[in-house]
């Protein structure tokens, strides 16, 4: 198993400068191109390399400035895939929340071209000595949960296996092969799917697609463990478990009892950052699953809301989590990103800083400078 950079981390995406968002719209309207809006990419993802160098940050990621969608614009360029963007739904509350889009799989799954490598070599080439660019990219369950079997041609599948598992899997395979050409050693994939299984309702819409919830977990597990046998040698490859994170709203709830077997015992990954920031997660009971060599990732501070966490409190979570798993195999984090889509999360800028440290001055109080 390979070892995080540290016992701080975090889970990849931060708040979109504002001068980035207008280089987006002008794109959109024509009024610049696509050279011309990667040219103000680069220059965000300078600035938020050194803003994590510079709160202490071991991992470094481009704060996944070249996207929309922290899944769509990775998935919609495999072969085979068709994304509809999904749709903004207002609440009766007045909340706003988005409706999950909709991803097709029209042909056979395929590896067409480096998908992350070019915006890999850019990190690398900013990112200083001491530290490790991380990757971040979608689950592969992310083209089955959502639409299920009905989801996927049944011309290209006429049976999802072994060959729709298999044929993603080569695909991801390919592209953790290429990044790792590229010299990249990190890579995190963003799941939300094992997340939602532990709600009820979305439980309940897999059963009315024809899906068994208590099944899929443990048919993830041998499709993620696919991507895995293909890991290249000397990378970490980890799991974010979310639970949704449009502008501060979350999707799914529920502690991670029903996958947690699934998870954290039957899939070969390294690291697994897990949301525990509230009550929606439930107790640390199921990290009793959790096998040497492997870490958890405790997402204890909140990336929703700015109101900063108190340290004794987060210390006496850890203990709490570290009756059920080792403390050495152990680390924390934020729950998620500060901007899974270009959208933000209600959090200013200045509240991700003060986040980010207190997140490295309490895993070095707790677990040393390691």
């Amino acid at each position: 198993m390979q070892q995080l950079p540290a016992r701080y981390d975090h889970v990849g995406s931060f708040l979109r400068p504002l001068y980035l968002l207008e280089a987006r719209a002008q794109k959109a309207s024509g009024q610049i191109d696509a050279a011309q809006l990667r040219a103000v990419e680069d220059r965000a993802i300078a600035e938020i390399v050194k803003f994590q160098e510079d709160v202490g940050l071991k991992s470094i990621t481009d704060g996944e400035f070249r996207r929309t969608y922290f899944h769509i614009d990775f998935l919609e360029q495999l072969g085979g895939v068709k994304t509809d963007i999904p749709v903004t739904i207002r609440k009766p509350d007045g909340t706003e929340e988005l409706a999950p889009p909709v991803m097709r799989v029209i042909d056979k799954v395929r590896h067409a071209k480096d998908i992350q490598r070019a915006d890999f070599e850019y990190l690398k080439s900013r990112v200083g000595p001491g530290r490790t660019p991380k990757v971040t990219i979608p689950s592969p369950t992310m083209l089955h949960f959502r639409g299920g079997r009905a989801g996927i041609s049944r011309e290209a599948y006429p049976e999802l296996e072994p060959d729709f598992y298999d044929d993603v899997a080569r695909a991801y395979g390919d592209e953790l092969r290429s990044l790792a050409a590229a010299g990249c050693t990190y890579v995190q994939m963003d799941d939300t799917n094992l997340a939602y299984l532990c709600d009820e309702k979305m439980r309940e819409a897999a059963r009315q697609r024809g899906d068994d919830p208590d099944e899929l977990p443990h048919r993830y597990a041998k499709f993620i463990n696919k991507v895995v046998a293909q890991k290249p040698e000397g990378m970490l490859l980890a799991m974010h478990l979310c639970r949704g994170n449009f502008k501060s709203t979350f999707a799914a709830q529920g502690n991670y009892e029903p996958v947690a077997e699934a998870l954290l015992k039957e899939m070969n990954l390294d690291a697994y950052f897990m949301e525990y920031d509230d009550d929606r997660s439930g107790d640390f009971r199921p990290l009793r699953y959790l096998p040497k060599g492997k870490t958890v990732v405790l997402g204890l501070v909140t990336t929703k809301f700015g109101e900063l966490e108190n340290k004794d409190v987060l210390k006496r979570r850890i203990d709490e989590a570290s009756k059920y798993a080792p403390l050495e195999q152990l680390a924390l984090s934020p729950q998620c990103g500060f901007s899974s889509t270009v959208h933000g999360n209600n959090i200013a800028v200045e509240a991700q800083r003060q986040k980010l440290r207190l997140v490295i001055e309490t895993a070095r109080e707790v677990w040393g400078d390691r």
